[in-house]
């Protein structure tokens, strides 16, 4: 092993191994940026069930739920049903910069929280809408389409923060009261993106099938429940290694997605935590916007009708 060390009690190793193809880092990179926004991240990440997306050498990223049975017994978990794998799946809770290293020397590039907290399960704390756009390089065309969710909340009385993907769109925030429930979330996500969408028909869809895109930014409404959503501040696996990082609303022009990397951001806030102080204070759902978000069908729920109807079709199709 090379390049090892220790911190905050965690061995540290092979620091000085490329982090992934196309990374144009090391694994010590990854590590040092961690730690150097460690009282960044851990805020977004604390008592939230946890995934990650690891890379290790040889083999393709993957998504890690489950806690390995290697773990260290001072990290903390939380056990949750997983419907789709029948079984019960021990999730991570990344409390403190020890579990922070941990994960970094696991190569755990990745870091999607829930938007639940544990033990609060029907109470999801944002709102979220991922903002899609058609190809890697049309991130003006997210911008655009994050401007007219912005505009769908005002409307609607409410304030979201903003913050690259750190792939090719953007991610908006929406803090809501405690009391909220997964339902009352659900529906007025899907209301806040079908107001969008009306805005500018011609730039933006909220269609779940890519096919029915036509080209067109995808306002995703679907991340409610138990779903992730990559956390402020966490790189990806992309090239280059950019970092989800939250940006202010008039700022938006005035950047691209890579411009924010894990060898670049430690040092763009130093003193400062730009997602905790763009952050809205939690705010209450109106009775009406619920209530129209309960009438527009689910979109997955939906996607998975009409992809069997197309199924059907295709098969009973002469020829």
């Amino acid at each position: 092993m090379t390049g090892g060390e220790e911190r905050d009690g965690v061995s540290l190793t092979n620091l000085d191994q490329p982090l992934f193809d196309g990374a144009d880092a090391t694994k010590r990179d990854l590590v040092d940026y961690l730690d150097a926004i460690a009282d960044r991240i851990i805020p977004v990440l604390r008592d939230r069930p946890l995934s990650v997306v690891r890379v290790l050498r040889g083999q393709p990223p993957f998504m890690q739920k489950n806690m390995p049975a290697y773990a260290p017994t001072w990290i903390k978990t939380v056990p949750l049903w997983a419907e789709a794998s029948k079984r019960e799946v021990s999730y991570a809770l990344c409390d403190d910069r020890r579990t922070l290293l941990w994960f970094a020397n696991q190569r755990a590039v990745e870091y999607h929280p829930t938007l639940v907290l544990a033990g609060h399960w029907d109470h999801p704390t944002h709102l979220v809408l991922d903002i899609d756009p058609p190809s890697a390089d049309a991130f003006t065309l997210a911008v655009g389409a994050a401007r007219l969710v912005r505009q769908a909340l005002a409307d609607a009385g409410l304030a979201g923060a903003v913050k690259t993907s750190g792939a090719k769109g953007v991610h908006v925030f929406v803090p809501v009261e405690e009391r909220t429930t997964l339902d009352e979330a659900a529906a007025a996500t899907r209301a806040i993106a079908a107001r969008a969408e009306r805005l500018d028909p011609d730039l933006t869809t909220t269609a779940f099938i890519r096919e029915d895109r036509g080209g067109k930014v995808f306002l995703d409404s679907t991340r409610a429940g138990g779903a992730t959503v990559v956390a402020a501040y966490s790189p990806r696996v992309r090239p280059g290694a950019p970092v989800s990082f939250p940006v202010a609303w008039d700022d938006l022009d005035d950047i691209a997605p890579g411009d924010f990397t894990v060898r670049s951001v430690a040092r763009l806030i130093a003193g400062g935590d730009p997602w905790a102080e763009l952050m809205p204070a939690p705010q209450p759902l109106s009775p009406g916007l619920i209530e129209e978000g309960r009438a527009i069908p689910v979109a997955r729920v939906q996607a998975m009708h009409e992809g069997k109807r197309r199924a059907r079709a295709r098969r009973a199709a002469p020829g």
